[in-house]
């Protein structure tokens, strides 16, 4: 009978732990679903600071593996959650690269290494597998069965490399600051900087964005707030996997930025800006509630194939973006969520989440070379600065899936 006590907390723990995670989820196929968190390393800030660091060799799951999701949240050195109105998580990415066997992470710098970027179109400046901002907490990122981001291949990296992760967190504490939203929209003003991060002089024509809020930089805050205390946090980030099997189907990871202009400007090659301005409305659009601003891009999809997943990512002020084909047929819409009160996960005034989308296998396909539009809405009843348009989704190619279908055809009928 002493037993009962035992096995009550063991059953409740065993559920606590999978609550979250979808009911297809617990065995995909016959193959075990694997699940860690970790934490990067510590990262400091007073109020008003600014941490964006890139950290290299950051703990991740070895192994030649299938990534089904990655999701993250800022804590405090004891593990509680930090809310977005003390210290706003303006983003985080994640991504693999190369580097030679038996370098010290110590030693590594961006030059050194080898980045192994999505299959996107904005290869220099958007390569991450992974990257969320303040939506993080409530925004999916699960790949549907039978599908998995494939990692650690063993004969992928070039002879005498292997493969690592980094991560790179950017965090704005705004405790006491003077005013909160300009700091987390990197306002120039604010941070009383003329000079970028590379020593290139900011002209006066550009209001905020992300070369006015760098490591180190400081936002300005209320008297008696600049030497406040220093708080210890971390990213803490949950990787779920499968082992590679011949059942789980590869997908390919694309991000639209609706600042590439480039084709519709006629221009070969991506110019992808990351971030733009929106601009306060008129009055007479004030008078109308017509306040909305509308940023428009195209870019062109490589390979075609099924879209599998898909979500946008924004800043405060975003109201939703969505993508369509070439048509104009409608891929895949993704819309703000704000939260309503002060504790983690529901702040007033920020998104904190991102709706996704789970099209069915099939019923969303888009072809070899098919010109995609992203368009991104925001409120302009005032004005935004170093906001973001992006799309990100998963296409499961058609060859792949075939190949998949044949595969498992010769097992079956040889085992």
């Amino acid at each position: 009978m002493k037993m009962w006590p035992f096995l009550l907390l063991l059953v409740a723990l065993l559920l606590s732990t999978t609550a979250t995670l979808p009911s297809e989820a617990l065995n995909v196929r016959g193959h075990l679903l694997k699940s860690k968190t970790f934490l990067s390393p510590a990262i400091f800030l007073r109020p008003g600071s600014i941490s964006n660091k890139i950290y290299f060799d950051v703990a991740f799951p070895i192994g030649h593996i299938a990534l089904k999701s990655f999701d993250a949240e800022v804590v405090g050195e004891h593990g509680v959650p930090v809310p977005l109105h003390e210290t706003y998580l303006h983003h985080w990415v994640m991504e693999p690269y190369y580097i030679p066997k038996g370098t010290d992470a110590a030693e590594t710098k961006l030059s050194k290494i080898i980045l192994r970027r999505n299959s996107g179109m904005c290869k220099t400046t958007l390569g991450q597998y992974y990257g969320l901002g303040s939506e993080t907490r409530h925004t999916a990122t699960w790949v549907p069965d039978p599908y998995g981001i494939e990692v650690g291949d063993p004969v992928a990296p070039p002879e005498g490399h292997e493969e690592k992760w980094l991560l790179n967190v950017h965090a704005i504490d705004t405790r006491g600051a003077v005013d909160k939203l300009g700091c987390t929209e990197c306002r120039c003003d604010l941070y009383n900087v003329t000079m970028d991060e590379y020593g290139r002089r900011i002209g006066e024509d550009y209001i905020g964005g992300l070369r006015c809020c760098y490591d180190q930089t400081q936002c300005k805050v209320k008297e008696g707030f600049a030497d406040g205390e220093v708080r210890k946090m971390f990213l803490r980030y949950t990787v779920t996997w499968l082992d590679w099997n011949d059942a789980v189907l590869p997908v390919k990871i694309y991000i639209f930025d609706v600042t590439d202009r480039a084709l519709l400007e006629g221009k070969s090659e991506p110019s992808c800006k990351i971030e733009y301005q929106v601009e306060e409305c008129s009055s007479e659009d004030q008078a109308k509630n017509d306040c909305v601003h509308v940023q428009v891009a195209k870019q062109i999809l490589p390979r075609g194939g099924d879209i599998v997943f898909g979500v946008a990512h924004q800043h405060s002020g975003g109201i939703g973006a969505s993508l369509h084909g070439e048509d104009g047929r409608l891929l895949c819409e993704s819309m703000a969520t704000y939260g309503e009160g002060q504790e983690a996960g529901n702040e007033a005034g920020y998104i904190v989440g991102m709706s996704t989308c789970y099209p069915k296998p099939g019923t969303v396909t888009v072809s070899d070379g098919e010109a995609l539009t992203v368009v991104s809405n925001y409120s302009s009843e005032r004005q935004h600065t170093g906001v973001m348009g992006l799309f990100y989704i998963l296409v499961a190619e058609h060859e792949q899936q075939q190949q998949q279908v044949r595969t498992v055809s010769w097992l079956s009928s040889n085992l």
